[in-house]
């Protein structure tokens, strides 16, 4: 039984290491314990991503990801070679995780299936809650906190990170029909669906960048008392997400909101020195940092 366990652990680490890109280098941060959880946690949404970005039929997709809701309910009686579940079920009772967090990311999931467009923000909130902000509520039970408040930075967390993410994505998601920006928000700067397909940056489409990212870093700040409520061991983790992500938004303006020729990203150095960096900065009482 403990080898099956440590290999089911094993593999979501690997899953996490090959797949994880800005993820992997703040999972690093965490003791062991926690930092298997997190690469189960990780690995499983990657499962469900994977699913819904695949090249199978609706229905086949569909078909999928309600076998993964079917096993998320009895997950003792998984097959011993699903080693995302047989881990995902030591998780869950080590750590406390409710069922219906992992339920919800499926549903977030799903929505892709169906839906490429959202008319507001909030919607767009709404679905930035289902596969992220909920990712940061599972993930804080694994940190471990007392404050129920934290919940609520957790959530922000989450959509800030999403937002980063779509913003980043822009172009990928345009390729597979799918845009995340707001359609009203979209025809507020006075820019278009149809040019955001064909890649058109003008003064329209910076402003709207703009306003995107002004957004994804307001929810950057609201997030930043987490990192308080954390046990010390804990906080270096999402400090380095916060971290990166802000960077990439930084990234996006020093290149004039150019989303479409290449894929913003930081390189493994500057990944690597914001790790060594936050963890240090981790240990110091957040109000001490501001004194």
């Amino acid at each position: 039984m403990f080898k099956e366990l440590d290999w089911a652990y094993s593999e979501c680490g690997k899953v996490t290491k090959y797949r994880a890109r800005n993820f992997y280098y703040a999972f690093r941060t965490l003791p062991v314990d926690q930092r298997k959880a997190i690469y189960t946690a990780y690995a499983f949404c990657r499962m469900c991503d994977d699913i819904a970005d695949g090249n199978e039929s609706l229905g086949d997709k569909r078909f999928q990801l309600n076998s993964v809701r079917e096993k998320l309910r009895d997950m003792e009686r998984v097959d011993t070679d699903s080693f995302i579940f047989k881990a995902l079920n030591d998780t869950s009772i080590k750590f406390g995780i409710p069922a219906h967090y992992f339920e919800t990311i499926i549903d977030g999931v799903e929505s892709d299936l169906v839906r490429n467009r959202y008319d507001t923000f909030d919607e767009l909130r709404s679905y930035c809650y289902k596969v992220a902000s909920v990712v940061g509520l599972i993930s804080i039970e694994i940190f471990g906190y007392d404050d129920v408040s934290a919940q609520k930075y957790a959530i922000d967390l989450g959509i800030a990170m999403q937002l980063t993410n779509i913003l980043r994505d822009v172009r990928e998601d345009s390729l597979q029909g799918r845009i995340y920006i707001p359609t009203e928000e979209i025809e507020m700067f006075n820019y278009s669906e149809s040019q955001l397909m064909s890649g058109v940056i003008n003064s329209s489409f910076r402003d709207l960048m703009e306003y995107q990212v002004d957004r994804a870093r307001s929810y950057f700040i609201s997030s930043r008392p987490l990192i308080d409520l954390l046990p010390f061991r804990s906080r270096a983790c999402p400090m380095v997400l916060a971290g990166v992500y802000t960077r990439l938004l930084a990234s996006m303006e020093s290149v004039g909101y150019d989303v479409f020729s290449d894929r913003i990203s930081l390189s493994a150095t500057e990944k690597l020195f914001l790790m060594v960096k936050l963890w240090f900065a981790s240990l110091i009482p957040i109000g001490k940092m501001r004194e």
